[in-house]
Formats: structure tokens, sequence, C-alpha cells
């Protein structure tokens, strides 16, 4: 294939390890208007208590850590931004960001969801291991999570760790002691953390990860904030197997090249996943009770 953003380094680089992290994924002036859009919103969340906000599945927008008030806000997640910004939207659709997932998986690639993540100064949040396939199972795995860093990460402050290679193992279960829990088994998990790397780069990258990557992070331990907007991108031919965990307009948007009405499928086998009742999948990580 003609590669039009990565390096042919770049692009066996990712399909040997299952992840990537490219500089300047968006402009610096988009940037800018990314880190105000979400300064703001945590302005906003300041004068709120409990999660807020609603989203088109009724659940809200705005998640908040239980330790959240005034003076130190907690707001840990932004559900379907690119619903309600104009530079979210725009980043997800038509930004270096963008091409570089179409090198990968294209040339016809469509819009799955979005998400902001965040672990600002003093809070608790943290990811535990889990592969997002699991979350959001298609007919065939040509799918990509695009983290796109609004913040500089760092070793400190709850960057992604990651399990090179983890893409082309199993596919590890959600569900324990029959509760779905978002979260693999502590014994792989611990065998994942042994062999991990973390993702680290300058706000404006983006760390472009294989869908059945297993991975997970620390909290933030720093004062400086880690903030990522997360898309996820499929090929056209990939079919959801199950509902969005984040429903919006915009889901099976084609951001690149165009409708082929073909779907393609492979072979596995998973426990499909249960969706979230709150308003993100922290509530189902806070679950698993093994350790």
């Amino acid at each position: 294939m003609t590669l039009k953003t990565l390096t042919q380094q770049q692009y066996d680089d990712f399909w040997r390890d299952g992840f990537l992290v490219v500089e300047n994924a968006v402009a610096p002036d988009l940037l800018k208007r990314l880190q105000q859009t979400f300064d703001g919103w945590v302005t906003e969340s300041k004068a709120h208590s409990e999660p807020y906000g609603t989203t088109i599945n009724d659940h809200p927008r705005f998640d908040l850590e239980v330790s959240h008030r005034v003076d130190k806000p907690a707001l840990r997640r932004v559900n379907a931004p690119v619903e309600v910004s104009e530079a979210y939207y725009e980043a997800m659709v038509s930004s270096r960001m963008t091409n570089c997932v179409t090198d990968l998986i294209g040339p016809n690639v469509k819009f799955h969801h979005s998400k902001i993540n965040s672990k600002l100064p003093g809070g608790n949040t943290e990811v535990k291991w889990h592969q997002d396939f699991t979350f959001t199972p298609h007919t065939n795995d040509d799918v990509v999570t695009a983290l796109l860093m609004i913040d500089d990460v760092t070793e400190e402050n709850g960057p992604l760790e990651v399990a090179a290679g983890s893409h082309r193992g199993p596919l590890y279960s959600l569900w324990h002691g029959g509760t779905f829990t978002g979260a693999v088994d502590d014994q792989v998990a611990a065998d994942a953390q042994a062999s991990s790397s973390v993702c680290l780069g300058s706000a404006g990258s983006v760390c472009l990860m294989h869908t059945c990557l297993m991975h997970g992070s620390q909290a933030n331990r720093s004062t400086r904030p880690r903030t990522l907007f997360i898309c996820v991108y499929s090929n056209v031919d990939a079919v959801p197997c199950s509902p969005s965990p984040m429903p919006n307009k915009h889901e099976g948007l084609i951001v690149h090249g165009e409708a082929t009405n073909k779907v393609r499928t492979i072979s596995y086998e998973m426990e499909l996943p249960q969706l979230p009742s709150t308003a993100s999948f922290f509530d189902q990580q806070a679950n698993h009770s093994e350790g």
C-alpha cells in the first residue's frame, strides 16, 4: 500500500508491536483550541458535585471522580466531545491523526466513538489492564484507537502502559464471578505489567493502538495534568458486533474513502461486553475485586 503520512518503518513497527507514537498529530493552533476547550470544561465542572450533562443515550457527558471539589476539580471523562466541540470534531475527522489511522487500516475508514480521559493532579483515576476489542467487538480487528495527547505525557503523570505484541495473543475475559469488571484477571495483568512499555510524548503527539493490545495506566502522581482525546476508528468493512459503549450521532461517519457495502469477518470467540449504566467504564472497573 502507499503510505501518505507514516513511514514504512512506522507502519511495520505498529503491526509488530501493536502501538506507535507519532509526534505533531494535529496543527499547533488546533492543539491550542483543544486545550482551551478542555480547560473551559474543567472550570465549568467546579460548579457541579456529581456527573452532569446528557449524551444521546441519557448518560452524563461529564464524569467526575468522587474526590471532585471546587478547589481540586477531578473531571475524569468527557463522553463524545466531538458532539459539543468544533475543535474536537475537527481533530477527529480531518487531522494528521486521521491520516495516520488511514495509513494503518485504510483506505476506507469510519469513526466509531470518542471520549476524553483526563487525570488531573491529585486525582486517583487509574485504568486497569484490558483490551479495547472486548469492549467494542467487530467482525474483524482492523480497528485502531488513537490517543491524542492534549498535555505532555511523562512517566510521572499516569502514562499509557502497553504490552508490546499482545495484539497477536488471546482475547482475555473481562467477566469474573458473573460480573463484568472491564478488567482482565490479576495474573494476566501482572504478566502484562512485567513486560510493559510506557507511551510518552509531548502535547500534540498521538499513540496509535491496535484494538487487541493489552494496556492500562496508573494514577497521576505529579502536579501536571494528563489528558487524552481518544478516538476509535475502523475499516468500513468491520461491523460492530455489540452496541457502542458510547453512542454518538457521528458513529459510522466515513472519515476517509467510501462505503463499500461489504463486511469482512475473522474467526474469534469472546464473551460479549456489558454496557455501562453510568457515565463511564471506570465504575465497571471498580467492581474488579481480585486485588
